[in-house]
């Protein structure tokens, strides 16, 4: 079962795809957000396409592990989700995600006007990789 990966901004929501057996998050694209309305459609195509089972939602959470408004805001986002496609949905702690996505790319030696156009699809591989690799160990326990 394939599993997709969010990273739910307020102008651009980043997405990562599982390969089939759950093991390894791949980038695939940043969907421009347009209204709750199009942006529902553009995963549920995505989710169609790739044959999804599963969507994990990058939860935004303060260092203190409370939810501040960009996590209520997700939240509210991955209900509308469920409630329209019915996918399976979860949540995975995003925390210092996209410092973590800037970092790497700043490694890579990617320039700045560069790194702003992907670094979104980082973040949601990180967030994916995160979650497959947890599921991965607690399904070996």
């Amino acid at each position: 079962m394939r599993v997709l990966g969010l990273d739910v901004g307020d102008k651009k929501i980043g997405v990562a795809v599982s390969d089939e057996l759950g093991l390894i998050a791949q980038g695939i694209g940043v969907i421009t957000r347009q209204d709750l309305k199009q942006d529902l459609k553009k995963i549920e195509e995505l989710i169609q396409q790739y044959k999804v089972g599963k969507v994990i939602l990058g939860l935004p959470r303060n260092m203190n592990g409370t939810l501040g408004s960009q996590g209520e805001a997700v939240k509210k986002f991955g209900e509308a989700l469920k409630q329209n496609s019915g996918i399976e949905l979860g949540y995975w702690d995003e925390r210092l995600s996209t410092v973590e996505a800037e970092r790497s790319l700043i490694d890579a030696d990617m320039s700045r006007r560069k790194r702003k156009g992907v670094i979104d699809k980082v973040a949601a591989v990180l967030i994916l990789q995160g979650y497959l690799n947890y599921r991965c160990h607690v399904d070996t326990e």
